[in-house]
């Protein structure tokens, strides 16, 4: 469309489908650029779709944005975007929630399951071309601590109770009668002492940055699991390799690192306790075609002039609820 709002689309590697961006393309004009030719795609744009949403290109194209109104991010993590002249902006900000929510629930069971059941050490002793019986633990009757309340986290304590795990959940608010979690609390190391499994998917903000420490490693029993599908930088690492060396918690599943790709030389590839993989836990197939649908049907919410869905608190860095 030659005219109409000016939607721009920062990608990398491929493109949304067209067939997929057709409702927008036909009420706007579409430019389509990767991060070095940000700057010039934003110059009057009216909207900004970051498809690639593990970008760090926006702070540093943001001067061109004089005329853009909303902003809608393919991830449901905004930090690439919090920086401070956003958020001083009336630019609206919207997330893909829910999206990735149940693959990333059923990453973290299959995690649990995996500690409870050894596979890593059953794959070994496969490969040794070993038979060697061994018990398991359960997962049923383990209590799992969920850090971060929001609609991921609420999928992920739903599939661990139908497991039959105690959830018990963390949050910035206090309670005893969420409908998911049971009971919430807001002082994470009260909290950590009780968990067989600890799994973060807080948002990364300002308050959360850091937040399992060495202190908070310590709080936990040492045959405990922290699986972190959340962010890297939840984490302080070098005290994460501590802990797992010396048995402050027995091991780590880990989908997102601090920094991130993980270099080759780092400690975590080589520690026997540590399962990596490369921030996919939420990447099943069909996911690009999911994330490009919830854009496009917001889209048709803004062209409309309707209340957009995702809101991000912009205070917060997250979708408040």
């Amino acid at each position: 469309m030659e005219n109409g709002p000016i939607v721009t689309v920062l990608h990398r590697d491929s493109l949304p489908e067209s067939d997929l961006m057709a409702p927008v393309a036909e009420r706007a004009h579409v430019r389509y650029t990767e991060a070095d030719g940000l700057a010039d795609a934003l110059r009057g744009a009216d909207v900004l779709f970051v498809y690639d949403f593990q970008t760090r290109a926006v702070p540093g194209a943001w001067h061109s944005a004089d005329r853009l109104r909303w902003l809608h991010m393919g991830g449901v993590g905004v930090d690439p975007v919090m920086f401070p002249r956003l958020r001083a902006s009336e630019v609206v900000v919207t997330n893909t929630r829910n999206v990735f929510d149940t693959a990333i629930a059923e990453y973290v069971l299959g995690q649990i399951i995996s500690f409870a059941k050894d596979l890593p050490g059953s794959i070994r002793l496969q490969q040794r071309h070993e038979w060697r019986h061994r018990e398991s633990e359960r997962v049923a009757g383990a209590t799992a601590l969920i850090v971060g309340t929001g609609s991921i986290g609420r999928t992920i304590a739903r599939l661990l109770r139908a497991a039959g795990m105690t959830v018990r959940g963390v949050g910035r608010r206090a309670r005893t009668d969420d409908p998911d979690f049971g009971t919430v609390g807001d002082d994470l190391h009260a909290e950590l002492p009780g968990a067989d499994y600890v799994i973060a998917i807080a948002p990364l903000t300002a308050q959360t940055r850091h937040m399992f420490d060495a202190a908070a490693f310590a709080a936990m029993k040492p045959h405990a699991r922290f699986v972190n599908v959340g962010r890297g930088e939840l984490v302080v690492t070098d005290d994460l390799v501590a802990a797992l060396g010396n048995g402050s918690i027995a091991a780590a599943a880990l989908d997102v690192v601090d920094p991130e790709p993980l270099p080759a030389g780092h400690p975590l590839w080589d520690l026997p306790n540590v399962v990596l993989t490369p921030h996919n836990s939420g990447d099943f197939h069909g996911w690009r075609t999911e994330i490009v649908r919830a854009f496009t049907d917001n889209f048709g919410r803004w062209a409309a002039g309707l209340p957009l869905d995702n809101v991000v608190d912009k205070t917060l860095g997250y979708v408040p609820g």
